[in-house]
């Protein structure tokens, strides 16, 4: 490789002399490169120019690369006195950002997304509801923020991420990977019923310097690496299946180096509460405790509208092949109806807690007969995706909408969208958060109903990996807050979200643990009371804000306290299906608990009786950062930070 150029601090000069007199190749190779780059304009290791000799021909300098960010116009009172930027209209409407966005350079509008249709959020005064969609520099979206004087929104369009059911990984991950010293590879053989080899199982070590991961062939083996010779530093053996099996989890694994390590994994329908699986069809323990099986047979969520936005679904799968509706989001440019295609597995599963169907084999859902939209977008899905999916629910008269994934931090344009979509009605759900930390936004947001997770500890084999998720705080009943749950004020209601058997494509079945399990477990008792809780099928029948709010309600006061823990990792507790359809008075034992959540979350005296009796956002919880909305004014934008990296102007 040639030596590096010099800086353009550095001087030119002849080329120094090799040991006979003569420039070397490195330092004539060097030359060159500084010669190429004065010719074309610019200065070796500038970042500018073509500053390459023939050896780097057809590659570039690395530099930033564009990124996409949401621009919308922030309305603002009209006594602000605000300066505008140059070549934007005093409105400062969508149609005028845009224009200014594509006169400025440097900055490629890629889409605009939200606000097409539908209402506007009453009293806001917003005067167009749309975002553009641009790719820039940070650099570039700081400048323009700044030239915004505060009326722009300018934040980055972040990767959003499914909750999905992730390996806690028990040691600290060390960055440093050795450059020599003693390996030793190990070998697994991952073997189900019968002694059939198991493809495609996720096998992990522990412990040495490095934990190290594969994933079983063909043939049902897995060949990892280790650094270190030294096998009793291995701490624990993780084996997830690909289906219809469960994990394990072997702590202090007894491991040979010179043969086959065999791992055998007990078939899901060999557990007793799923025996015969698939073949009989079966409940969840999710459903059983929330007593769906007692809900009268006919109460199928007829006539609710649900929308999962997730993966997609697979509707090769049995208990979900009734599914005709849907938009891939992410892939809208192109084909919009590959919505039906799962790679990933989670959306299914989450459909299936929903609304599986019950063709006398595989587990039901909750509400098998509501009409389910799908809207895909993962892998890969943003912010400004999900705006869309969202205002595709508004345009098509969504009831309710799973939310089982999240961000890395708030976002104002996407809370904007979730207060427009609960204006026209559309009850938002959302995952807590599998961190352990914080609850993640959007489940932070005041608009939305956070779920948090919950486990018992007779629904799954202990040896498997769902013995790792148990919390101290186990009840009498064998309830516990899971570990991996994000906890806090937010925290409305908590579902089963350990050992929950679903729908995997292509018409398989898995046990997964994580918050994106629970939210479908309540997304489905939202629905049931939709189509069938007296209220909404008179006063409240018409889609709005307060019947969001009512809802909401309804499945809070519904819920009974479970495992020992406080409320900020159960919220109001576990919902109750026969109380939230108004089939059963709640216990009473459990009537004098429902005010210690209330209490917690800053509830002042009267909200809750003043929900019940139809006025807005009675009873809502509001986390620390938010506000009640008021006419005429803005929703608050959460936990008071920016977004984007870029500090904000004028908020």
């Amino acid at each position: 490789m040639p030596k590096t150029p010099p800086g353009p601090s550095e001087q030119p000069g002849p080329p120094p002399n090799g040991p006979d007199g003569r420039p070397s190749a490195d330092d004539a190779s060097a030359a060159r490169m500084r010669d190429q780059a004065r010719d074309a304009g610019a200065e070796p290791g500038s970042g500018d120019g073509p500053a390459a000799s023939r050896e780097f021909a057809g590659h570039r300098t690395v530099t930033e690369r564009k990124k996409k960010y949401l621009v919308a116009p922030r309305p603002l009172p009209a006594t602000a006195g605000f300066l505008l930027p140059a070549g934007l209209m005093p409105s400062l409407s969508l149609s005028s950002v845009h224009q200014a966005l594509e006169g400025l350079g440097d900055i490629e509008v890629v889409d605009t997304v939200g606000g097409r249709s539908g209402p506007h959020p009453a009293g806001l005064g917003m005067p167009d509801e749309g975002v553009i969609v641009a790719r820039m520099t940070e650099q570039k979206a700081g400048e323009l923020q700044q030239r915004g004087q505060g009326r722009l929104i300018v934040e980055r369009d972040q990767h959003l991420q499914l909750l999905d059911p992730m390996l806690r990984r028990p040691d600290l991950v060390s960055s440093l990977t050795p450059y020599s010293g003693p390996s030793v590879d190990v070998t697994v053989a991952v073997l189900g019923k019968d002694g059939a080899p198991l493809p495609e199982a996720e096998v992990s070590l522990f412990g040495g310097l490095l934990p190290s991961s594969a994933a079983t062939g063909p043939d049902g083996v897995a060949r990892l690496r280790l650094y270190g010779d030294d096998l009793h530093m291995i701490s624990g053996l993780y084996v997830k299946p690909r289906a219809d099996h469960w994990s394990l989890y072997q702590r202090d694994p007894d491991l040979n180096a010179r043969e086959a390590n065999v791992v055998m994994l007990r078939p899901l329908a060999e557990w007793p509460a799923l025996r015969n699986l698939p073949r009989q069809n079966a409940l969840g323990w999710g459903a059983r405790a929330m007593r769906l099986d007692q809900v009268p047979p006919p109460m199928r969520g007829q006539g609710v509208k649900v929308a999962v936005i997730d993966s997609g679904v697979a509707t090769t799968h049995g208990n979900l092949n009734r599914i005709r509706a849907g938009f891939d989001v992410i892939n809208k440019a192109v084909d919009r109806n590959t919505w039906n295609v799962d790679t990933l597995g989670h959306g299914s599963h989450c459909t299936g807690v929903i609304a599986g169907a019950d063709p006398s084999w595989g587990i039901r859902g909750f509400a098998p007969d509501a009409e389910i939209h799908v809207c895909k977008l993962f892998p890969g899905g943003q912010i400004s995706q999900l705006i869309d999916a969202l205002e595709y629910c508004i345009e098509n008269g969504i009831d309710v909408v799973n939310l089982s994934l999240g961000g890395s931090a708030p976002s104002e344009t996407l809370e904007r969208q979730i207060v427009r979509a609960k204006q026209a009605g559309v009850a938002c759900i959302a995952a807590a958060g599998n961190s352990g930390g914080p609850v993640q936004y959007p489940a932070a947001s005041p608009h939305v109903l956070a779920v948090a997770a919950i486990g018992k500890a007779d629904e799954f084999p202990p040896d498997s990996y769902h013995t790792e998720t148990i919390g101290q705080d186990i009840d009498q009943q064998g309830y516990f807050t899971a570990r991996f749950s994000c906890a806090g004020r937010q925290v409305d209601v908590c579902a089963p979200g350990v050992a929950v058997v679903s729908s995997v494509p292509p018409n398989n079945f898995a046990a997964w643990d994580g918050t994106s399990m629970a939210a479908p477990h309540i997304t489905g008792l939202a629905t049931l009371v939709l189509a069938h809780r007296p209220e909404f099928q008179g006063i409240l029948r018409t889609r709005s804000a307060e019947r969001v709010e009512h809802l909401f309600q309804v499945l809070r006061l519904s819920a009974r306290p479970v495992a020992t823990s406080d409320p900020i990792r159960i919220g109001y507790g576990m919902p109750d299906a026969l109380v939230a359809l108004g089939l059963s008075a709640p216990a009473g034992q459990f009537a004098a608990q429902w005010q210690v959540p209330a209490a917690a979350f800053g509830m002042a005296p009267g909200l809750m009786a003043g929900m019940l009796a139809g006025v807005p956002d009675g009873g809502a919880r509001y986390p620390v950062g938010f506000a009640p909305l008021q006419a005429g004014a803005m929703p608050g934008f959460p936990f008071g930070l920016g977004v984007g990296n870029l500090r904000p102007a004028g908020w």
